[in-house]
């Protein structure tokens, strides 16, 4: 790179990390001309900084360029391969077992801009726009998330999420909700996979503010989303590019751990 360095570039380790599972260049077609490292330099750039594709810095490849790249491995679901590769190496790396034994499960509802994308109205929560449903580990790592309008339940949200597992939640045994999640969904949890939720209730004695355990596993991812402006609301058109947003901001959070500084 020969340009000044941006905070939330790579740095070589990190690179490296990553670099064999960046997809190949198609065969038969032109060869390719950028630079793969740069074009995830910007990416990341746009996630942190929450900027617009056009108003990329003129040091980075054409936005056009980066940003077909990520429409392009949004819908082949290239960020989520490589996000899952990386907590499966975070997990030993914090001496856990690569696949999760329990996960905490809760949803974030957040604005949404003027601009074109469906959007829906959250009565409990007083917010127009979408909710993001998210699955963690107990190192608060995300294992399954799903992006759908504010206006969407959580019991409806969570069996949406439940419903697009993989094999690295194969071993989840118990899964922590909190007190929104109680009644059918509890059941039909049971009768549906080898875990169970376990609602993590506030005390009837207990005035102010006060941690609840567990429960703040999934709090703290939903903080560490809010460091990328990008994801401080909602501006996407799609819910899948919402999501994929959050990838990129998991993938880069879990590079800074496996490769510090």
């Amino acid at each position: 790179m020969h340009r000044t360095l941006y905070p939330t570039d790579l740095t070589d380790k990190q690179w490296n990390l990553i670099k064999d599972l960046i997809p190949p260049e198609k065969p038969g077609g032109r060869h390719r001309t950028l630079d793969m490292r740069e074009v995830i330099n910007a990416m990341l750039y746009v996630t942190v900084s929450g900027i617009q594709w056009r108003l990329l810095p003129h040091d980075f490849p054409n936005w056009s360029s980066v940003y077909g790249y990520f429409r392009t491995w949004r819908n082949s679901g290239v960020w989520q391969r490589l996000h899952d590769t990386l907590r499966a190496q975070v997990r030993p790396h914090a001496e856990r077992h690569t696949h999760p034994t329990a996960g905490c499960l809760d949803s974030q509802s957040v604005k949404t801009t003027q601009g074109p994308g469906e959007r829906g109205y959250d009565a409990g929560k007083h917010v127009n726009g979408r909710k993001r449903h998210l699955l963690v580990d107990t190192l608060s790592l995300l294992l399954a998330e799903v992006v759908t309008v504010a206006s969407v339940q959580d019991r409806d949200g969570a069996r949406l999420l439940l419903s697009r597992l993989g094999g690295a939640c194969k071993k989840l045994r118990k899964i922590w909700v909190d007190g929104g999640y109680r009644g059918h969904l509890v059941t039909w949890v049971a009768s549906q996979f080898r875990f169970v939720l376990e609602p993590v209730l506030r005390s009837q004695d207990t005035t102010g503010f006060t941690v609840l355990p567990r429960r703040w596993l999934v709090e703290r991812t939903f903080s560490w989303l809010n460091l990328c402006r990008r994801l401080s609301k909602d501006y996407e058109c799609q819910t899948t590019t919402s999501e994929t947003f959050i990838y990129i901001a998991m993938t880069r959070l879990m590079l800074r751990r496996l490769a510090p500084g």
